[in-house]
């Protein structure tokens, strides 16, 4: 009898393998935090949680967009009385501090002013001239605001939040953690570009992502450079190659310097971040471009919980990269 058994159990698991490599996946996306959203997964029960993940994400918005006039950030930042914080907020503003001691500030999401001031945000772009922009410095830094409980404290009722530079990377994480919850141990996640993949396909292939070439272009995809095979991993990619302005001839990249308060400088094109989650790698993706080339290998090299992979242009402008040790059998060159 036992042994029937066995044998009945070993055909059934045998049986739901192949049945479960057959199966479709359950593929939907849409636009989120102003960009767009993919996400594929392979479920027995061939579940669909677009709209619960929809939900989240519009949750989230509400707590963390610097868009939406009435969410929880840009109520603190607008110095509305008694605002108390969300489990999302909490989460990235603990990050940040984190990233931000690091980095030795070169990430810091109290850039906000500086952030409208260049025009990369919803306030109106100004006339940038030295004197405004070294104003705006006095109240930037992160040792000007903290976190008591679930309420905001400011220093300076000047300094203002964004943490737009790894929001759609925390959204990855917490999209992710909604899969899991529902036992899904198979898919990817993509949301504005950043990426969590867990498990692998049933057929034992890895989840594939592109790394673009660092191209300026505002409207379409790019030629990819690389290709990752992740695996319980998640990939953030900041680069200066599709937010800018073009102003006086002059080109001007969205990220923005914390301690000069311009527009960073520095032939570091892109940096792609791994992690095991997506916003530590967005976070620190968005460090590491502030900090230029050979800050980030020193960074890196203190960080090995981190992957890098960078992009640079050299004397002549031709594209090089820069890798840690660890994408050796996870990255590899796209054909061209």
């Amino acid at each position: 009898m036992t042994i029937e058994f066995k044998h009945i159990l070993g055909f059934f698991l045998i049986y739901t393998q192949v049945l479960f490599s057959q199966q479709e996946p359950v593929k939907f996306g849409g636009n989120a935090q102003g960009s767009t959203y993919h996400i594929t997964y392979f479920d027995e029960k061939n579940r669909n949680f677009q709209s619960e993940i929809e939900q989240i994400l519009l949750d989230f918005d509400n707590s963390l967009s610097t868009y939406i006039p009435n969410s929880i950030i840009s109520r603190i930042n607008s110095n509305q009385k008694n605002v108390e914080v969300d489990k999302y907020f909490i989460a990235c503003f603990n990050k940040a501090k984190e990233v931000w001691k690091n980095t030795d500030g070169a990430f810091d999401p109290t850039v906000y002013p500086l952030v409208n001031a260049w025009g990369f945000g919803p306030g109106k772009k100004q006339k940038i001239e030295k004197f405004k922009i070294d104003s705006i410095l006095k109240f930037v830094g992160f040792q000007l605001i903290t976190l008591k409980g679930n309420k905001i404290k400011k220093k300076d009722p000047r300094v203002a939040l964004d943490f737009n530079a790894f929001a759609q990377g925390y959204a990855v994480d917490v999209v992710s953690d909604f899969l899991i919850s529902k036992q899904i141990s198979a898919f990817i996640v993509e949301i504005g570009g950043e990426v969590y993949a867990r498990g692998t396909k049933p057929n034992g292939n890895k989840w594939t992502v592109g790394i673009e070439k660092p191209i300026d272009n505002k409207e379409s995809e790019n030629p990819l450079k690389a290709i990752a095979k992740l695996e319980d991993m998640a990939l953030a990619t900041s680069g200066n190659y599709r937010r800018f302005i073009i102003e006086d001839g002059v080109k001007y990249a969205h990220h923005i310097d914390p301690k000069t308060g311009y527009p960073t400088k520095n032939n570091l094109l892109s940096a792609s971040i791994f992690s095991k989650e997506c916003i530590t790698a967005d976070a620190n993706a968005t460090g590491v471009l502030v900090m230029g080339l050979e800050k980030a290998k020193v960074f890196l090299e203190k960080h090995p919980e981190l992957q890098a992979y960078l992009i640079y242009s050299d004397e002549k402008g031709n594209y090089k990269v820069f890798e840690t040790s660890g994408l050796k059998s996870i990255v590899a060159e796209a054909e061209e």
